[in-house]
């Protein structure tokens, strides 16, 4: 790989005398001491890194790898006990182990950060201009407030905040989630800094408002020529973004190189296995996703050797005596290369503590790798998933496992402490239609504040709707009563998004999957053999079941829930985000599993994600809800590829793609604006507020948009359905 900027459609051009890096990290170490006795944690483990002007480095990696410690002390904003050796240069001027004052006068000025958490980011008692403001004024403390006002004003309008003369005055909690974040990225941009490390910046977010987010940071770029530092473990995201990426385990780097020689030829199988975990919302399903067994090791005990091997499906003894160095591809690094990149051959070290640019990898079979032009299924044990068993039968001709019709939910908003008034309404599911057949899964999808929530938790209580009705395999719920509400819930129940907080910390696992197979009076018997039954069946060992929760990982902890949720043999699963709070590697081992429970025990599920490329790999139907209404409905083939509606067009250009080239060559549809509140959503059609084809229409076609409220009428004569005046089937991927 060149050791220029790699330029892709939006990477400004390098000038001349940028070849010094703007930040360079050398053999940085991070060690946080262990108090009463305890361990060391090797947090950070010789991580070495450059980025140079116009330049985006992404770093990758599973959840405790070290990412976003390494990023805290190169802002030197890791606490005092915290050990820390290396070196830091920014324009070449060592920082690491400078105070507080002297870091303070380069935070924002020279060097900035985004953080995941904009709200723990900003200070809820002061108005989101003046803290804007401040931030300008803390490095140029001679300016007039005024002026800091109006450049406040400027950097809001620049992210994309609507009526930012008036919004300035706003505080953070008076703002949605994505225009926080998008007023962290102003106040990173406030003082034009020459770096900008984002951690995590679209974690939280709508996929949306990640597009606008992403956007919004090419923009940083442009105006600033600022380097970025991109922390994440969206591999999407980074195969869109960055130039070049550096891999991280267990607290050091196990590859780095151009995005593109790490996504197409990748040699590490570490790095494999996270692409190969990735669903691919551009491929049709393709069978199992490549799961990474096991968890990534204790920073505080770990292993010999490679710390990937315990988990490596292709170790080898050779691999235990001592970690592998960061090597280049093909071999140690040549004096004449490093004198290329450095301008000097002071260094010829292969511990990784130097970023030469070049592809590198820290594995002994890499170069085996190469010749025998392994990919990620060769390497790594994919299960083989059968088909569910009624999926031969006409879907008309299965069974009817659940069936919603004209279902809203609508809450009273009201004013006023002691004497409460109505003074508005919140329609958060507005009259919705869908159905679902035995061994299907049908997706819901959409922003947050669509109704996707409201929705299931209607579906659950089994009570009787505002309006509509909810029939669940035959039995209409408005006329359940409470013994038939009861054995009813035996044949339908629910995963959770978060599985530590839906499991009781204070009960082994045992119990935790024992209860409802108690409460429905099953004998000791029968609800030990179960239990054993069911801790086998999602993957686990039997020693596990007298651990506490807190004693697993959060995968584990989601095969624990689902493990419950199977006790009563149900027949009908809701899985709402199943996985969205889980690493890509753990993900695709849940996805897996759900597959495999689904073709064996013949399950219906309703699976709620914001995250479209799993419901791609995982669905047979998607729903697509805005504002409380379905505007999308069908099979996922012909949605995916041939979206009708312009929202799902813009929902489904704004997931990034894991591949370079191909994401590179998109197109996306940013929307404007966050959600309209559902207490007052817009008259006729909902989503013409955001709709990039209203814009195109006629004023006859718009006044049919802002009067009418279009119905879901089919587009394609077969299942697809779309509520849109002027549906169009159009390909996008």
């Amino acid at each position: 790989m060149s050791v220029e900027t790699i330029e892709t459609a939006e990477t400004t051009e390098a000038r001349p005398g940028d070849e010094t890096p703007v930040l360079e990290v050398t053999d940085l170490t991070v060690t946080f001491r262990g108090l009463n006795g305890n361990p060391d944690v090797h947090a950070v483990r010789g991580v070495g890194y450059s980025v140079r002007r116009g330049e985006v480095l992404g770093i990758v990696g599973e959840s405790g790898s070290g990412k976003s410690v390494s990023s805290m002390a190169a802002m030197g904003l890791l606490p005092d006990h915290a050990v820390i050796t290396g070196s830091v240069k920014l324009h070449g001027e060592e920082i690491l182990g400078l105070d507080d004052r002297a870091m303070a006068a380069r935070r924002g000025k020279v060097i900035s950060m985004v953080f995941q958490d904009p709200l723990s980011g900003l200070t809820p008692v002061y108005t989101v201009g003046d803290q804007l403001a401040e931030a300008v004024l803390a490095h140029d403390p001679g300016l007039p407030k005024e002026q800091a006002r109006e450049r406040a004003v400027h950097l809001l309008d620049l992210v994309g905040i609507p009526d930012p003369e008036g919004r300035h005055r706003s505080f953070p909690h008076e703002f949605s989630g994505g225009m926080r974040q998008r007023v962290m990225i102003a106040m990173a941009m406030a003082n034009d800094p020459d770096v900008i490390i984002c951690d995590e910046p679209t974690t939280a977010l709508d996929v949306t408002i990640q597009a606008q987010i992403l956007d919004l940071l090419r923009t940083a770029r442009e105006e600033t020529g600022a380097a970025i530092v991109m922390i994440t473990h969206d591999l999407g995201v980074v195969a869109g973004f960055v130039d070049r990426v550096l891999v991280m385990y267990a607290g050091r780097p196990v590859e780095m190189g151009g995005v593109d020689e790490i996504y197409h030829g990748s040699r590490m199988p570490y790095t494999m296995g996270l692409l190969g975990a990735v669903p691919r919302m551009d491929l049709e399903r393709r069978g199992a996703l490549v799961p990474i067994k096991g968890t990534p090791p204790s920073l505080s005990a770990l292993p010999a050797g490679c710390p990937f091997a315990p988990r490596c499906p292709i170790v080898k003894p050779e691999c235990s005596p001592a970690e592998p160095d960061l090597l280049p591809v093909g071999g140690p690094p040549s004096a004449e290369t490093i004198e290329e990149v450095h301008g000097h051959a002071d260094d010829t070290s292969a511990t990784g503590a130097r970023d030469t640019g070049v592809h590198r990898v820290a594995c002994i079979r890499s170069g085996e790798i190469a010749d025998r032009g392994w990919t990620a299924q060769d390497i790594y044990p994919v299960p083989d998933i059968p088909e569910v068993p009624v999926a031969a039968v006409r879907r008309e001709d299965r069974a009817e496992m659940l069936r919603v019709e004209g279902l809203t939910k609508h809450h009273p908003l009201t004013k006023g402490a002691v004497f409460k008034r109505r003074v508005g309404t919140v329609h958060a599911v507005d009259g919705i239609d869908f159905d679902i057949r035995e061994g299907e899964t049908l997706a819901l999808v959409g922003e947050s504040g669509c109704g996707k929530s409201t929705t299931l938790m209607e579906i659950m209580g089994l009570e009787r709707p505002q309006a509509g009705s909810v029939t669940v395999m035959g039995h209409d719920t408005a006329r359940l009563g409470k013994a038939d509400r009861f054995a009813l819930r035996r044949d339908m129940q629910i995963v959770f998004q978060d599985p530590m907080s839906s499991l009781d910390p204070r009960m082994p696992v045992f119990d935790i999957i024992a209860e409802p197979l108690r409460t429905h009076r099953f004998s000791r018997a029968d609800t030990t053999r179960r239990v054993y039954e069911l801790i086998a069946l999602v993957g686990l060992d039997p020693e596990h079941a007298t651990r506490f929760p807190s004693e697993f990982s959060g995968g584990q902890r989601q095969r624990i829930g689902i493990a419950r949720a199977l006790a009563l043999e149900p027949r009908l699963l809701v899985l709402d985000e199943p996985v969205s709070a889980l690493d890509v590697s753990i993900q695709a081992g849940v996805i897996n599993l759900l597959e495999e429970l689904q073709a064996r025990l013949g399950l219906s599920y309703l699976f709620v994600a914001h995250d479209l490329s799993v419901v791609r790999h995982i669905a047979d139907r998607v729903a697509v809800m805005y504002l409380g209404r379905i505007v999308e409905i069908g099979d996922t083939d012909s949605v995916y590829t041939k979206p009708a509606h312009p929202y799902t067009r813009a929902l489904l250009s704004a997931i990034p793609i894991p591949d370079p080239e191909r994401e590179r060559a998109r197109t996306h549809i940013v929307l404007d604006g966050d959600l309209p509140s559902p207490a007052d959503p817009p008259s006729g059609c909902r989503f013409r507020t955001r709709c990039q084809k209203f814009i195109t229409l006629s004023e006859p076609e718009r006044e049919r948009c802002m009067s009418v409220e279009p119905s879901l009428d089919a587009t394609n004569g077969g299942d697809q359905s779309a509520a849109c005046h002027f549906a169009e089937r159009q390909r996008v991927l």
